[in-house]
């Protein structure tokens, strides 16, 4: 008799299986159909592949009251850090494809989005704000070494002197400190570096295809020193997993260089709460029911909730306790204590492209 086979820790990948997004009309699950072998260990490793994605667009409007941007571009679909907690699983689903180990294997690029750039500054009408660049995917994820989106868009900005903030857990970001140092001199750049962890084993598990920990406070190093502002984002804050290095992470970033300091509690939207529960019954089977209790009580019961205001830092008594004692760790190490700290951007400086037929400017 047929039976669905449990999914299996892949090396090297966050998400454990693959099942099917949430706008797909079937369901697939593998069965043993008695022709498996049973002394197989684990699953079979799984290629990346990326495809060129060609669109009209490349800058996106956020409104949610609750996140700093309003403007924002994503050079990538899809992530093959494979954090398995990423709030942007889900998306992949708009694609067709599961956001499971579809978003961290199946990859798409936008090679046309540094021309597109250029087009949608020289609008006529643009008004100039911070740009944020890893709203969602991380821009400076491996592919970027082969395809270069992410400097390619700095160029562009640095250029026509529009500010921009990036947001990666990569020290690959320290290959374009020629263009992020003249920018942030001039008022224009800041980077957030996302330090979940200080645990390597833990990041290996949750992150497996991320810069380790160690490099990632490198790369804060590396920032500070050129005068790049950087703020450490401790996110996410995990109840029962990570939450307990909240002060060491804050403390380990300041030391590094970090000005400014975030944090973001666990957010499972979408199918976000199926791939993180089975990753902890995998990885960390012990204290699985132990984690998802602990969200459900920041969580008014349920394992998210998506108001605007509290999706971000929770509700109950552990999230009060958690934002005290970030407070307390920032007030102790002097992150989040002046202007200067949060990066502040001069969108005055920004110059259009000039466009056919454009007068010159005089100076």
């Amino acid at each position: 008799m047929d039976y669905v086979l449990p999914s299996l820790a892949r090396k090297g990948r966050g998400a454990v299986s693959n099942p099917s997004g949430r706008f797909e009309a079937h369901a697939r699950h593998a069965v043993d159909d008695g022709w498996r072998r049973h002394d197989d260990e684990g699953a079979p490793p799984l290629a990346t592949t990326e495809t060129a994605e060609a669109c009209r667009a490349i800058i996106t409007e956020n409104r949610s009251p609750d996140v700093p941007f309003e403007l924002s571009i994503n050079p990538y679909r899809g992530c093959e850090h494979g954090c398995v907690y990423c709030f942007a699983r889900p998306s992949h689903a708009y694609l067709g494809l599961s956001p499971g180990l579809d978003f961290e294997s199946r990859l798409y690029y936008k090679p046309n989005a540094p021309e597109l750039l250029e087009k949608e500054l020289a609008r006529p009408g643009y008004r100039c704000r911070p740009i944020t660049l890893g709203a969602n995917t991380d821009p400076y994820q491996p592919i970027e070494r082969r395809h270069r989106l992410t400097r390619r868009l700095l160029e562009v900005l640095a250029a026509h002197h529009h500010p921009v903030a990036v947001v990666t857990k990569s020290d690959l970001v320290l290959r374009d400190i020629d263009i992020l140092a003249p920018m942030a001199a001039r008022g224009l750049a800041s980077i957030g570096v996302s330090v979940t962890t200080l645990d390597g084993r833990l990041a290996r598990a949750m992150e497996p295809r991320a810069a380790a920990p160690a490099r990632r406070l490198a790369a804060i190093d590396g920032l500070a020193a050129n005068g790049v502002p950087v703020t450490v984002m401790a996110a996410p804050m995990i109840p029962a997993l990570n939450d307990a290095e909240l002060e060491r992470i804050l403390e380990a970033a300041a030391e590094a260089g970090a000005k400014a300091a975030a944090y973001i509690l666990l957010r499972l939207p979408g199918e976000l709460k199926e791939l993180f529960t089975e990753w902890l019954e995998a990885h960390y089977p012990d204290r699985a029911r132990r984690v998802l209790n602990q969200v459900r009580a920041c969580r008014g019961g349920a394992l998210y909730e998506s108001g605007f205001g509290t999706r971000m830092k929770g509700t109950g008594a552990f999230a009060e306790l958690l934002a005290r004692r970030f407070d307390v760790a920032c007030k102790r190490l002097g992150l989040n204590s002046s202007r200067a700290a949060e990066g502040a951007f001069d969108s005055g400086l920004f110059r259009p492209p000039q466009r056919a037929g454009d007068q010159l400017n005089l100076w």
